[in-house]
């Protein structure tokens, strides 16, 4: 496991940039994929129940958001310590950063989970639920609260290996959790006839097996441990995950007010408006999760050497993932105006939601190729500690620019101006995100404040 190790720090610090990113990135990146394809999957079975069902699932979504935001909050906070503590040499200090990330993450699931099967018909019904489709909603979702506590405890665990260079571990755990999910979703909706309700079941036995996954490598294999014994939770601790780990929970949060404003601005139009959104979301996120898993494994060269005070290589991370993100960003474009028609029509039979899911498609993927400038800049305000400058980079796109826009735009236009919605967030997104680029540059340039949070 030594000479595991020695390799991972090797390829955080040193070596050609386009290969070392590919090493860390890549399984980060098929994992994420894998994780979208088998959500479109779930999406494809559950469509074919009709209109109402899935309407029900996309108005249980937002949930997801805020489970993954918790998650994120100690992993991506607890993450970036760690890749820092590794970068200076400190690793039982990273344990412990570690154990405190993914227990407290656990804890606050839970919490959440009771707190929302405690309102959940108010939560439902103000975010788009009706007569037609609450009672189906609301089964669903008390099931999927369940997944998403498991899902928690993943989450953290995810930016704790990928922090520590371990992608491949993170990878695995995603991949074998989302082939099996994949198997269990149709057999338990039509096979055992349990209608929308399987598809929740299949997702809790498959986080069930990622989390068994980590837990084994965290006993066994992990550089960094997670423990009951290494939990040692301080104020000093907490505050150092959380200065960085709460601009991902608002980001999760806005996201998750941003889809529920979103459904409720479509329910207007009916519940083939609420579908084609929830289908539209789940396409979308197949595209930017590849882009998302390839920044995964840029954050930990970028934490490892800014902490050691490697501003070169910094430099070639940021310029590398620019261009490989924003190369793949304009294919997936491309592709997608393309077959928008085709692929819509996998998605059931009911032609006015299709013509609906269609239109909003394509309009979300007007500025898809911006999404890598946006990711990369806000993961590297994150990698080396910045506080409010990841914060604001990362809740503007789904929260600062986007509920102003899904407040206002739908007034004067409509159904349109719901589906537009996201193309102008991202546009307000990119010209914050270009003032915070050319800021990035006196950082690595200047060569200032290694390890200081500003």
């Amino acid at each position: 496991m030594r000479g595991s190790n020695s390799e991972t720090i090797s390829v955080l610090r040193e070596g050609n940039m386009v290969k070392s990113l590919a090493k860390m990135g890549f399984p980060m990146v098929i994992s994420m994929l894998i994780m979208a394809v088998y959500n479109i999957a779930d999406t494809f079975w559950v469509s074919h129940l009709g209109t109402i069902p899935i309407a029900a699932v996309s108005i249980v979504f937002p949930f997801t958001l805020v489970f993954t935001g918790i998650g994120l909050t100690f992993g991506v906070g607890g993450g970036v310590f760690v890749s820092r503590l590794l970068g200076k040499k400190e690793l039982d200090e990273a344990s412990t950063v570690a154990s405190v990330s993914v227990l407290s993450a656990f804890l606050s699931g839970s919490i959440i989970m009771v707190l929302c099967n405690l309102c959940i018909h108010p939560i439902l019904h103000y975010i788009g639920a009706d007569s037609a489709s609450l009672d189906t909603a609301v089964g669903y979702g008390r099931l999927f609260t369940i997944c998403c506590t498991i899902g928690v405890f993943n989450v953290a665990s995810a930016n704790i290996f990928v922090a520590q260079g371990a992608s491949k571990i993170s990878a695995t755990a995603m991949i074998t959790g989302a082939i099996t999910n994949m198997g269990l979703v149709p057999f338990f909706i039509y096979t055992l006839d349990l209608g929308v309700n399987g598809s929740a079941y299949a997702n809790i036995i498959s986080q069930s097996i990622t989390a068994l996954i980590y837990c084994w490598h965290y006993s066994q294999k992990a550089m960094v441990k997670v423990s009951l014994r290494l939990f040692k939770p301080t104020l000093t601790l907490y505050a150092e995950i959380l200065k960085v780990g709460v601009a991902m929970f608002c980001l999760q949060i806005f996201q998750a007010v941003s889809i529920g404003l979103m459904q409720k601005a479509s329910s207007k139009y009916g519940n083939e408006a609420i579908a084609a959104v929830g289908i539209v979301l789940k396409i979308v996120t197949l595209g930017s999760n590849v882009v998302y898993g390839f920044v995964k494994g840029f954050q930990p060269i970028a934490g490892y050497n800014y902490g050691a005070g490697n501003f070169q290589r910094l430099k070639q991370a940021i310029r590398w993932s620019l261009v490989l993100t924003t190369s793949y960003c304009i294919i997936w474009s491309i592709l997608i105006f393309a077959y928008s028609t085709t692929i819509i029509g996998w998605f059931g039979e009911d032609i006015k939601m299709q013509q609906i899911a269609a239109n909003a498609l394509n309009a979300s993927t007007i500025m898809f190729f911006t999404l890598g400038f946006q990711f990369v800049y806000a993961a590297f305000y994150m990698s080396v500690g910045m506080g409010f400058r990841s914060f604001l980079l990362n809740i503007s796109r789904q929260g600062i620019m986007f509920i102003p826009t899904i407040l206002i735009l739908p007034t004067y236009w409509g159904l349109q101006g719901v589906l537009y919605t996201p193309m102008v967030a991202d546009f307000l997104s990119v010209l914050l995100t270009l003032f915070y680029a050319f800021k990035a540059k006196s950082i690595y340039d200047n060569k200032r404040g290694i390890g200081i949070v500003r």
